[in-house]
């Protein structure tokens, strides 16, 4: 219907350069951001994947507000480490509140979930995630940076 995925994505990189590959810090296999998730069958499948995969840590590298539709719709970017030693740049892209909006900053350490199947860059806010189990991964990185 709108053409090849190459082109739909070489024009996003033509609308909003900040969300290229290069700008995001991701690798030429980052499939990239869809125009609207809503209508992205892809995003839907990948959503639902993320809300049950594997806990990370993210630091916060950046933001861009991709629209402000009702809530604000962002692509957030993290140094991901998870509980296996493997480190990367994920991709989140999310809704949030104005009140999260205003809380981001820089070098802010949050949960986030990855598929280590596919491990795609792609990466989603772990809201649910027990306290206590985000502290022992913590933990865990921290213990494994100090050796």
């Amino acid at each position: 219907m709108f053409g090849s995925k190459k082109k739909l994505n070489d024009l996003m990189a033509q609308l909003r350069p900040d969300l290229s590959r290069e700008s995001l810090g991701v690798g030429p296999a980052f499939p990239g951001i869809a125009p609207n998730p809503l209508l992205s069958s892809d995003a839907w499948k990948r959503n639902a994947e993320l809300r049950t995969g594997a806990l990370a840590l993210g630091v916060l590298v950046d933001w861009r507000e991709v629209s402000s539709d009702g809530s604000p719709r962002v692509v957030l970017m993290f140094d991901v480490e998870t509980a296996g030693g493997i480190s990367f740049r994920g991709v989140a892209d999310e809704d949030l509140t104005i009140t999260e909006l205003t809380r981001l900053a820089p070098g802010q350490t949050l949960p986030v979930r990855f598929r280590p199947a596919v491990m795609d860059h792609y990466v989603a806010l772990a809201r649910d995630a027990d306290p206590a189990h985000v502290r022992r991964l913590s933990d865990e990185i921290a213990s494994r940076k100090r050796t």
